[in-house]
């Protein structure tokens, strides 16, 4: 099959389209490389996708440009969109919640409008954890009222979500929501906890601990967020809702503590009061999706840590630095 996938530059995005070139498929990627993030890191990936040789083409493009979007669409013939480009992070979406409703929401419908236009049925949307606000009943199921977001981007993936149902109730398209809970791993984005705690605590620099530490999240890694898209992939639901997580929660106390054993040196810890739009944990209902996609986290905690900190000191070798810690901070 020929895929487009969306935001296939990024850390959740090139994972994808490597697991789909090496299950055979063509993979059309489209990413605007923008600088929320040094580019390079992205460009790096794409390198990495490349050298597999496999049927791989990339399109810098804006979802939000409708006439690139539109071109995609007419040159591509897809049988299937990934959609996984967006602006990310809850307190980001803070400081810039127009430019968050502009990018999830608008290039949202525009990536539905076209699928729709070119008969594309099948789409996977990306959501987030995020959508299911301060909940206090756990874990988190698909089924709950998600009517209270506490960020802009969180209110940006629901009208995502929202959109994903319009498409399908009106033009019978197949549309799944997949609601990723706080994914890390190799290429994982540098300003998110993980990444930067693992580079400041190796290079004996302070970090930053908003709260007590006891806020938890439902930290999943990599391959088996990838591993549940492409169950999505390969079965038809018509308009469903989907949690990919690990289950269970991590204390950012015990985090700390993964990290200062792996890396050998104890973190030096600056703590700040809790930040607006933070939620005080997450944590996955599964139970659908291990009846309806098979799926089954197989990575826990303790053993993805020393496997991203491995891949963070192989790539920071290679690179002579770390390119992200000019970017991040």
């Amino acid at each position: 099959m020929n895929f487009l996938v969306t935001g296939g530059a990024g850390f959740i995005g090139s994972h994808v389209c490597e697991r789909l070139l090496a299950a055979g498929h063509a993979v059309q990627a489209v990413d605007d490389l923008n600088g929320f993030y040094d580019p390079a890191l992205k460009r790096r990936n794409l390198a990495d996708i490349r050298a597999l040789g496999k049927a791989f083409v990339f399109t810098e493009g804006d979802v939000t440009d409708r006439p690139c979007v539109e071109r995609l669409f007419g040159e591509g013939k897809f049988d299937q969109v990934i959609h996984l480009a967006a602006r990310a992070g809850v307190r980001p979406s803070l400081e810039e919640p127009a430019l968050y409703q502009r990018v999830n929401v608008e290039g949202t419908a525009n990536i539905l409008e076209a699928a729709r236009a070119h008969g594309v049925r099948k789409i996977t949307l990306a959501s987030s954890s995020s959508v299911y606000g301060v909940n206090a009943k756990v874990p988190f199921a698909e089924s709950d009222a998600v009517f209270s977001p506490v960020s802009p981007y969180a209110a940006s993936k629901l009208a995502c979500e929202a959109l994903g149902h319009v498409y399908h109730h009106v033009y019978g398209m197949d549309v799944v929501v997949l609601r990723f809970f706080t994914v890390y791993g190799p290429r994982q984005r540098p300003d998110l906890a993980i990444h930067k705690f693992a580079r400041r605590i190796a290079a004996g620099r302070p970090i930053e601990v908003f709260g007590d530490g006891s806020s938890a999240r439902d930290y999943t890694y990599i391959t088996d967020i990838v591993d549940g898209i492409m169950a999505r992939v390969g079965q038809s639901f018509g308009y469903e809702i989907f949690n990919l997580g690990g289950s269970k929660p991590t204390t950012l106390s015990r985090l700390i503590e993964l990290l200062e054993k792996t890396l050998g040196r104890k973190a030096l810890v600056e703590r700040k009061p809790d930040q607006p739009g933070d939620v005080p944990r997450t944590w996955a209902d599964l139970a659908k999706a291990r009846r309806r996609l098979g799926y089954a986290p197989a990575v826990r905690i303790e053993e993805g840590i020393p496997l991203f900190v491995n891949w963070l000191e192989r790539r920071t070798e290679a690179a002579g630095a770390d390119a992200g810690e000019r970017t991040a901070e």
